[in-house]
């Protein structure tokens, strides 16, 4: 249902979109930061419950280095009332979220970027293009098992000016829940 996937190297596509603080965002809100990971997310799937402490701690580790993370939420909440934009204000104070977290009301963003699944990583260099695409790191369910820390080690790389050494992997987790027309 997505369109192929960015390419590396390719230019983030811009977006509008509305946050659950009530601010809406876009592309050029975040021409400050160094690096931009925007990460297609949701409430109900459990790889991303799973992941959502890490996000949290990499935005927290990187945040003064100039990084930051947007989620986003594209599913649709008729048959998945948990990804609703009320549901999400819910979850973001709940998990104390120290990033914008964004709804894709309209599914456009997803296709835009050519996501499939959530979570699913973009992460974008000063000139907002494309150098890591994939999963967090190698294993969803036990944190402390992780042996490739795939978006930190990107992250790392992008800041010293290197080229990533592993700039993708196959995403993981649940499907972004299309709109059915």
């Amino acid at each position: 249902m997505a369109t192929d996937k960015l390419k590396i190297g390719s230019k983030a596509p811009d977006f509008n979109l509305h946050g659950v603080d009530n601010k809406f965002y876009s592309l050029h809100s975040f021409d400050d930061k160094k690096i931009l990971i925007v990460i297609f997310s949701c409430n109900h799937c459990p790889y991303v419950q799973a992941y959502e402490q890490r996000i949290i701690s990499i935005q927290k580790d990187f945040g003064e280095k100039g990084v930051q993370i947007v989620a986003i939420n594209s599913n649709e909440d008729v048959n998945y009332p948990e990804d609703s934009f009320d549901e999400m204000i819910k979850r973001s104070k709940e998990k104390q979220f120290n990033f914008p977290y964004l709804r894709d009301e309209t599914q456009e963003v997803a296709k835009a970027y050519g996501a499939t699944h959530t979570p699913e990583i973009f992460l974008f260099d000063h000139e907002r293009k494309l150098k890591y695409h994939g999963k967090i790191d190698d294993n969803w369910k036990e944190p402390e098992k992780v042996k490739y820390h795939y978006l930190r080690d990107a992250i790392k790389e992008v800041s010293e000016g290197k080229e990533v050494s592993i700039p993708e992997t196959f995403s993981i987790g649940c499907t972004i829940k299309w709109k059915q027309y």
